[in-house]
């Protein structure tokens, strides 16, 4: 057997220790169709080419032109170099801590919601969404529901939001993203219920209208709660746009979600 014939096997098996040839080439930087030819014993490589190949597997040249039976001896006993596990990704830990901080204050929160503000696609109309939080491997996640009808062809459009929810020293943080299109992040924050019974949460919203526009908007918003068990359909049914002063939306709903500013206040703030 020629030394070319003796390389091209030992190339085949030391690329048997990689995921796939594909992988080895990209990281040599090599020709798919060229390192073929070494690996059928067509060509051997040149002498450059023939270093980096010895350098990437962390043999000497010598070593990588013995007789295949040979080749295959030394790569048994020879230490292989480990891969590298892959870094943690940054923001893990972070997670992890605030995950750690609130999850058992959350878990009395469980359950659907009515989700009510001033709309920021539509000025001067009131959305009502459909919110479910629910409890995951530790971790509070939740859903945001939306369904609009687009007049006159009363067209149903419908939006889904996933986000995560904390719970940090007396204040409820949610943080999601539309999950159809991917084009949104949004925030809220609400005060949590010093009651027994929880009916109402408030807070603020901030996010950008669905518009062409895309401008970002602070809004004032209430979290009516449904319960823990409840019929989706009726109650997605329910959702949509209102005029501000329809009957169908309880009073102190309606003027919970208002946006002045009173006078002497230098920001948005939310309303207890």
């Amino acid at each position: 057997m020629s030394q070319t014939t003796d390389f091209a096997s030992n190339l085949k098996l030391l690329c048997s220790y990689h995921k796939s040839i594909a992988e080895v080439c990209r990281r040599l930087a090599l020709n798919r169709a060229q390192f073929n030819r070494y690996l059928s014993g067509q060509h051997k490589p040149g002498a450059n080419t023939m270093l980096r190949i010895c350098n990437f597997f962390g043999i000497e040249e010598f070593e990588a032109l013995l007789p295949h039976n040979q080749f295959k001896l030394l790569v048994q006993v020879k230490p292989r170099e480990q891969q590298p596990q892959a870094a943690p990704l940054p923001e893990l830990s972070h997670m992890q801590r605030l995950q750690a901080a609130g999850t058992r204050e959350l878990e009395r929160y469980l359950g659907f919601y009515f989700e009510y503000y001033l709309s920021m696609a539509h000025p001067g109309k009131l959305l009502r969404t459909l919110v479910c939080f629910e409890k995951q491997a530790q971790q509070i996640y939740y859903q945001r529901m939306e369904r609009m009808i687009e007049f006159p062809h009363k067209k149903v459009y419908h939006c889904r939001y996933l986000g995560m929810a904390h719970f940090l020293v007396d204040r409820i943080f949610m943080l999601d993203y539309e999950s159809l299109t991917g084009h949104e992040i949004s925030q809220t924050i609400l005060f949590p219920t010093f009651k027994n019974r929880i009916s109402q949460l408030k807070g603020l919203k901030i996010g950008v209208s669905g518009s062409g526009e895309r401008m970002p908007i602070c809004a004032r918003v209430v979290y009516e709660y449904l319960g823990r068990s409840i019929n989706m359909r009726k109650a997605f049914a329910l959702c949509g746009l209102y005029d501000i002063d329809s009957p169908q939306i309880d009073a102190s709903i309606r003027q919970a979600v208002r946006n002045e500013v009173a006078e002497g206040e230098w920001h948005f703030r939310a309303r207890y």
